[in-house]
């Protein structure tokens, strides 16, 4: 069971954050109500933390990327990247989206979006703990610990969604603290309506990733459908425009330096609040190791599908994907290497355990809670090497496919609320959708070489970490024989039918006898490392059960002993809705050097390289800038049209296509990255470096305008002037 950590929901206990820091929850706005006004915040905090009041209503998850809507008939506007995939699944060797970008001047123009796509308009959040953890034994097992909460949220969940218009979650904060219920309505008809070419959407590549200056177009914009009845619906040609309750505004004008600004989002996960332990493994090890795999991934795509073959076509969402976190892991590590943050965790850990052993009651509270965690922590990093290069070779198409209809299979044979999370009824059609998608990402060669290295890199670990029955399925008892292996996969490859969506559906009715007796290699496959992956499941949930009762009680500790300093106390992030401010601001990367809040249409001309893959640009676009045909989205002081621009938000992975308000709730950006050195937020905030990316808008609309010819989106959209 994947849970994301958020912290627990405390009121801000012993004052404010210091700086911008923070990523606050809608119910604290009103004891950080004060700040933002002194900071420039138009609205009314107590108004703005309903979740059925402006602005939050206008906010919406895409599961993994925030979006938000920006027109009375559902259009959604969200960062490039965050759309990616979309604009990847319509396109063709023939017809590449990515490459020429795409508008749609009318509603019947607009394309569905990949399979699976979905928008998520949160409407409520409920406390659910005591009805997760309240009456439950402390004593049980890890493993019967872990089944009863499962349960308990299994309840709530079907209990929650009362049709399929809905998605329900439960949360838990600081690893089973609390526990919030959040119920969504899911829109599933979501339509690909426009994308500026990559040459714009992702102008800088990879180089210029969480790189300043940045001068990248990263938006696209969605709609969201909806039956005539106004429910939620498949795709259908009958399907109207959803009509949102709220929609932003577009400040045509964007920010000025020292404006103020804040984001509404879903951000993923941040690990403030981990152990020494945990940091050290992460940035020593986990890290390191992750960012050369992935590296070692885009070298194998690239040297197996070239570029703009059709094969590389379905890559290029992974490839980006690969690079985006090779990159930030490279950043963590070089931050780390720098800092003092494992000293001053250590520390951190040494006068909590001092505070506790200070008092009868404390000892009597917290207990053992430091040294109980850690050591649970060092159990799951038993087999850390192994399990991670299985991870990644278990990435590729066929193995994946196999061995989870195999466990739907067997998961198929208990009644539906004993199945485990994600194998549920409620979740096939979004598994059906996965299967769909799954040759728009898949290619035979790529796949094969992808498997060879990986294996070739897993047979190197001693023979205590090696898995019988994956050695035994391609003969590599003995020793690993290149040549043998990849004749194994080239027969694997050849006679599977897995790679036929058709055939790929029929599995998931199938039962676990006709598993066993099927001839197709792949589903052997799995059969064969079925009882591996199962006992490794269960090892997992066991231990996660003993997390879920060590960590609460290490973060209870933590919460007390910041709050009796009169430190701040806000939540982790972890995909649920999230409010930071700050205000628009450069930096001083390093000792000489400093960093000016904006870039500007100039800039993209000074990095451009023809016929460059990063670095290129429509021609059209050139002839403008070299015109200076700024029209009505210049800004008087820049002289010029600004591009992207810096601030002081908090922020990180999940809040990409999160739009950035000024104080009146108006859209003046869209966020969609952070600068190097601020990668590391993730784990250690540091006002001075952090720093995050976000597109103005009006450089948005100076490229719909006069390079895209999306005017009937702007027409659609309510654009506003400061001024």
């Amino acid at each position: 069971m994947k849970k994301l950590i958020l912290a627990l929901p405390l009121l801000l206990a012993g004052g404010m954050a210091q700086a911008d820091e923070g990523m606050w929850q809608p119910h604290q706005l009103k004891q950080l109500a004060k700040e933002l006004k002194a900071k420039g915040l138009k609205l009314d905090p107590n108004k703005m933390q309903n979740l059925d009041q402006f602005p939050m209503n206008a906010i919406i998850s895409l599961g993994g990327c925030t979006a938000s809507f920006v027109s009375p008939q559902g259009l959604v506007v969200t960062n490039h990247h965050c759309a990616y995939g979309s604009i990847q699944y319509n396109s063709t060797e023939e017809n590449n989206l990515l490459e020429k970008g795409f508008v749609a001047k009318s509603l019947d123009k607009e394309l569905p979006a990949a399979p699976g796509s979905r928008v998520y308009v949160t409407e409520s959040l409920t406390n659910v703990t005591d009805q997760i953890t309240g009456s439950l034994d402390k004593n049980l097992s890890g493993d019967a610990f872990y089944a009863a909460v499962e349960m308990n949220e299994k309840r709530l969940v079907a209990e929650c969604e009362t049709n399929p218009d809905y998605r329900c979650s439960v949360y838990s904060f600081h690893g089973g603290l609390e526990y919030y219920l959040i119920k969504q309505l899911a829109i599933r008809d979501v339509r690909l309506v426009y994308a500026p070419p990559s040459s714009i959407g992702k102008f800088g590549g990879d180089t210029d990733n969480w790189m300043w200056p940045r001068h990248t177009g990263d938006w696209s914009f969605y709609r969201a459908y909806v039956n005539k009845d106004g429910r939620p619906a498949d795709f259908s040609a009958d399907n109207v425009p959803f009509e949102p309750k709220a929609f932003l505004k577009v400040n045509a004008d964007s920010v000025q330096e020292n404006d103020f600004v804040m984001v509404l989002g879903y951000p993923g996960r941040t690990n403030r609040y981990r152990t020494s332990d945990e940091v050290e493994n992460n940035f020593t090890w986990s890290y390191p190791t992750a960012k050369a795999y992935r590296e070692k991934y885009i070298d194998i795509i690239k040297s197996v599908a070239p570029k703009g073959s059709d094969a590389r076509i379905k890559y290029e969402s992974t490839i980006a994907g690969l690079a985006n976190y090779a990159k930030n892991y490279g950043s963590m590590v070089e931050s780390f290497n720098k800092g003092n943050m494992l000293e001053r965790k250590v520390k951190m850990e040494q006068d909590l355990q001092a505070w506790i052993n200070a008092s009868a009651e404390r000892k009597a509270k917290y207990g053992d809670a430091i040294n109980t965690l850690e050591a649970l922590i060092a159990k799951g990093d038993e087999h850390k090497e192994r399990d991670m290069l299985l991870s990644y070779l278990g990435r590729n198409s066929m193995m994946s496919v196999s061995r989870s209809l195999l466990r739907l299979a067997h998961e198929m044979q208990k009644p539906d609320a004993e199945r485990d999370q994600g194998l549920q009824e409620r979740d096939m059609p979004r598994m059906k959708q996965g299967l769909i998608s799954v040759n728009r990402r898949y290619d035979a060669e790529v796949d094969k070489a992808v498997i060879l290295y990986f294996m070739s890199e897993y047979a190197k670990l001693p023979a205590s970490e090696h898995v019988a029955a994956l050695d035994k399925f391609f003969g590599i008892e003995n020793g690993f024989d290149e040549a043998k292996v990849k004749a194994k996969l080239d027969m694997m490859h050849a006679n599977t039918q897995l790679d036929e969506e058709a055939v790929r559906l029929a599995w998931m009715n199938k039962s676990v006898d006709e598993f066993k007796a099927s001839d197709d290699p792949y589903i052997q496959f799995a059969v064969a490392m079925y009882e591996f992956d199962k006992a490794e499941r269960d090892a997992g949930k066991a231990l996660y059960g003993e997390l879920q009762r060590a960590r609460p009680a290490y973060m209870q500790a933590v919460i007390d002993y910041k709050n009796s300093l009169g430190q701040p106390v806000y939540a982790d992030a972890n995909s649920s809705l999230r409010i930071s401010y700050g205000s628009v601001k450069g930096y001083s990367p390093q000792d000489g050097l400093v960093a000016t809040p904006f870039t500007t249409l100039e800039g993209i001309l000074a990095k451009y390289i023809p016929g460059d893959e990063e670095f290129d640009m429509p021609a059209k676009q050139r002839e403008l800038i070299m015109a200076k045909e700024y029209g009505p989205y210049k800004d008087k002081k820049l002289g010029t049209v600004p591009v992207n621009f810096l601030s002081t938000l908090d922020i990180t992975g999940g809040n990409s296509g999160s739009p950035a308000l000024n104080g009146k709730g108006e859209l003046v950006g869209l966020l969609f990255d952070g600068v190097y050195e601020s990668i590391i937020g993730d784990w250690d905030y540091d006002d001075d470096y952090n720093r995050s990316i976000s597109v103005s808008t009006a450089y948005m609309l100076w490229v719909m305008q006069y390079v895209d010819g999306a005017d009937n989106l702007i027409k659609e959209m309510q654009v506003i002037r400061s001024k």
